[in-house]
Parts: C-alpha cells; structure tokens; sequence
C-alpha cells in the first residue's frame, strides 16, 4: 500500500464542479479496495448516491454535522480510522465537506487550524482526503483552504497549490494575534503553592455560579489541572489564575485561562497532534492534547511577555440547558 498521505481542497462553483471532482476521487478509491468515506449533508448524500449508482453501495456516508462536531475529537478519530485501516493493509479515502455555516469565528479558526496539522498528523498513514470547498463561502475561508492544503483539485486533476504554506508556520501566523484581556471583573487567583485540591474546589465553586453543566465542570477541572501542573512544573511564577463568563460572544462561554512568566520552547507542537499508535513518550505533550478534547477551544500565546493558556467551554444556549456537552 502506497503511505503517502494527499491532503486536497475542491473549489466548486455550482454541483457540476463539486461532482467533477468529488465523483472520480470517491469512484478512484472504490476501484482500488480503499475504505471510501463520504462526509456531507443529506441532499449532497442523495446527490452522491444517484451519480454513483451501484459504486454507491461501496461508499460509507457520514452526516457532516455529526463529523464536524468538535475539532480535535474529529482529527483524532479521523486519524484512528487511518491508522487502522492501513494495519488491515487498505487506505482510507475520505470526501470531507466542512460544516462552516453558523460557526464563530473563534470555532472557524479552530478547523482552519485542523486542516493545517492534518498534513503533519496523517504522514505515512497512506489516506487521501478531498475536502470541498464552495465558491459561497466566505472569502477568508477559501483563502485559509489554499494555505492549508498542498494541493488543488481541478475535475480529476490534483494542481500544486502555490499558496500552500508550512503548517507550524501557518499554526504561528494565527497565534500572532494577541488574545483579548481579560474582562475587568475577572475572577482571579494567584497559584503560589501546589495544592491541586484547593485549586480544583476553588475553580468548581466558581464555575458552578455559572450556566455551565456539570459534566463541563468536570471536564474543566481535568483541564485545569493539567494546566495548572504543567504552568508549575515548566513555566515562572507568578502563575495566575482568571475566570470569567464571555457572554456576549459569537459563542457564548465559560472562559478560564492560566498565565505565567515563562516561555514555551519552539517544537512542542501545543499539544495539536493525537498520539498514534505505539506512542508511549510524552515529548508531544500528551496533557495538552487531553485538555484541547475536553474544552471548546484552548488558545495559547507563548512569547517574551509570559505565557497564556486560556480554555473555553461553551455555554447552553437560553431555554435549552442540555444543548453543550462541551463540544
């Protein structure tokens, strides 16, 4: 099996260019025994399924709202099913249709950051993945596309993508912009002692005057332990602790951010890509992986100024109290 991993963005302008290219890619990848994966909607299912015919039946459909729920989850189960499948000596071939409507622009940042780490995570995992891209979208999406993937997909052809760019680099443009302060009212704390059971009561007492579920609480004081512990074993004190309630944003949120003195060193990787496979090192920073599956999102900024690990769990929207698992 060959282990190259191709990673290409579909820009389509109306169906006739999304079958173009979706259509031989899905057909390619059934001739060839691959597991066939396709990633959308409904209407592009049936859509799919028609053209296909009886090739069809040899197709998994996935709904697309379902796939897309939560970026690092998606990259990791994404990355098992390659792993796997290429141990059973197949590859995994996947048509994958961004949901980008009705996402903030902090969660539009998130995937867009996906898409770049993906052409790190999947190296010598032999997956193809084709992700489609429309005309309709906003401009910055597309534009985000062409940086993020190496290659152009023009009908059955794969182009070079001359805007391609590295993705660590691509991962440190999107980091250049400060974070917002926190809010004045800001409920902070001061960490100078390791005490953990003090830390986690104090974060829960707070965080439970808040709309935030409980099994979100439980998930934010595993995050913020091993934040917390991470900040104490490698960063420079002062370490501080904020929490804060961002309700009018995009996304409304229960915020939490953790800062000290310290700088990170270059290569860490942020905690951005799964552990594989027969990993049993922690050079990755497993921790952080774990923190970015149990919080919304997790943003970092590391630099002369100290460093900043700030974790959002998105709040239930009004009237609907089970509306967020923390995804």
């Amino acid at each position: 099996m060959n282990d190259s991993f191709t990673h290409r963005v579909l820009p389509y302008d109306g169906m006739e260019q999304f079958l173009d290219g979706a259509v031989p890619f899905l057909l390619d990848g059934v001739d060839a025994g691959d597991r066939v994966l396709a990633v959308c909607g409904t209407a592009r299912e049936t859509l799919l399924r028609d053209v296909l015919g009886p090739a069809a039946a040899d197709v998994e459909f996935t709904d697309a709202s379902t796939w897309y729920a939560h970026p690092s989850r998606t990259l990791a189960d994404c990355l098992s099913d390659a792993d796997d499948t290429a141990w059973r000596g197949r590859r995994l071939r996947v048509l994958g249709d961004p949901v980008w409507a009705s996402r903030s622009p902090l969660e539009v940042a998130e995937w867009q950051r996906v898409e770049a780490v993906v052409n790190v995570a999947f190296r010598g995992t032999g997956a193809s993945v084709l992700c489609p891209y429309a005309a309709t979208l906003p401009p910055g999406v597309v534009a985000a596309a062409r940086k993020t993937h190496p290659e152009t997909v023009r009908g059955a052809r794969a182009l070079a993508n001359p805007g391609f760019v590295d993705p660590w680099a691509y991962c440190a443009q999107s980091d250049r912009e400060p974070l917002p302060k926190p809010p004045p009212d800001a409920d902070t704390f001061k960490i100078d002692r390791p005490d953990l059971y003090w830390l986690r009561a104090y974060v829960s007492e707070y965080a439970r005057q808040t709309p935030l579920p409980e099994e979100d609480v439980q998930r934010l004081l595993v995050a913020v332990t091993e934040v917390v512990t991470n900040a104490l074993r490698h960063g420079e004190p002062p370490i501080v602790l904020r929490m804060w309630t961002d309700a009018h944003a995009a996304d409304p949120a229960f915020v939490c951010e953790v800062g000290d003195e310290g700088r990170w060193p270059p290569g860490t990787g942020y905690g951005l890509i799964p552990p594989r496979r027969g990993d049993t090192g922690s050079g990755g920073r497993f921790g952080l992986w774990a923190v970015r599956l149990l919080c919304s999102i997790v943003q970092i900024r590391t630099g002369d100024h100290g460093s900043v690990v700030r974790l959002r769990l998105t709040l239930p929207t009004s009237g609907d109290p089970a509306a967020v698992d923390g995804a």
